[in-house]
């Protein structure tokens, strides 16, 4: 990809450029909403370990209550699960998730 976004072993903007929007690297102490980090097995483009260091990050900088998630799916790649059910079944956990944590926020408020 260094012909897209340039070469950050040889170009300081270009590595200050990818720093800048690093989820891992602009973790800070602060009060972050609800987290589900998710990630699959098979993906070839964001490896599974990849959002398991970003929540091993974002857990001890958080400065609120709110839980920070991860679920990694053992069977999907980038897409998320295969198959029409599993795609859905993958959609209505986050959505789940997106919901709960919304009605969290307006108990709170």
């Amino acid at each position: 990809e260094w012909p897209e976004w340039g070469n950050p072993l040889e170009d300081p903007d270009a590595y200050d450029y990818m720093m800048s929007y690093s989820p891992y690297d602009q973790v800070s102490a602060q009060a972050y909403p609800p987290i589900l980090a998710t990630g699959g097995l098979s993906d070839p483009r964001v490896t599974y370990w990849e959002p398991q260091k970003w929540v091993a990050r974002l857990r001890p900088a958080t400065t609120s209550t709110n839980p920070v998630l991860l679920k990694i799916n053992m069977e999907a790649g980038h897409g998320g699960a295969s198959g029409r059910f599993d795609f859905l079944k993958e959609i209505a956990h986050d959505y789940a998730f997106a919901v709960w944590a919304l009605e969290r926020s307006w108990e709170g408020a």
